[in-house]
């Protein structure tokens, strides 16, 4: 039975969209994993969202609370509200009080990618905050580590990412993700369903 791999996003400009593509292609990868790619739901209204510039949202299924539970494993991504997740995505863990009261999630493989405004602006403290969210559903937190190896030391180019997870710096939201970025990404992916993998064929 293949490996289910869940790839949960929020992005409101699709600065974080392009990451959780490269992760499901990295995830998709790796032999018996079937990975799978999804939004959560949105909670501006649209008027608010032509106000703030926001593209339409790409066709990619809005995903809810219940459906966690049939992954074997699943990433997060969001972006950075003054060092935390996006209020779109903590409302949607907020939502999971039924799985939390089941302990559905416990045991699951689980995590983080994420976009910052600025080099300042949370690549650690924005996956750090969220980890309470894992802890409290009983999944297992998998950092990426330095397991991309020289290129997450590298000084030439700005570049986001932390042993966290994936990261990108949005800046004004004219940046996208840079190739090492998309590159950190698609390994992510792919080291993490190596884990997941690992993990269901121990269960």
């Amino acid at each position: 039975m293949a490996v289910k791999v869940y790839v949960v996003y929020y992005s409101m400009y699709g600065h974080v969209g392009k990451l959780a593509e490269e992760i499901k292609k990295g995830a998709s990868s790796v032999e018996g994993v079937e990975a799978k790619i999804w939004q959560v739901p949105e909670t501006l209204p649209e008027e608010v969202l032509g106000k703030m510039g926001a593209p339409p949202k790409p066709d990619v299924p809005v995903i809810t609370p219940q459906e966690l539970a049939e992954a074997d494993g699943i990433l997060f991504g969001f972006p950075t509200r003054f060092g935390m997740m996006a209020a779109q995505m903590k409302a949607f863990f907020d939502a999971t009080g039924g799985l939390w009261r089941e302990q559905s999630l416990a045991g699951k493989p689980a995590g983080i990618f994420f976009s910052t405004g600025t080099q300042g602006g949370g690549q650690e403290t924005t996956p750090l905050t969220a980890i309470t969210q894992l802890t409290h559903h009983g999944m297992v937190f998998v950092p990426v580590g330095y397991t991309f190896g020289a290129k997450l030391f590298g000084m030439d180019q700005v570049q986001g990412g932390s042993p966290y997870g994936a990261g990108t710096f949005a800046a004004d939201g004219s940046r996208w993700p840079s190739e090492v970025e998309l590159e950190h990404a698609f390994h992510q992916g792919k080291y993490f369903s190596g884990i997941a993998k690992k993990l269901k064929g121990s269960a």
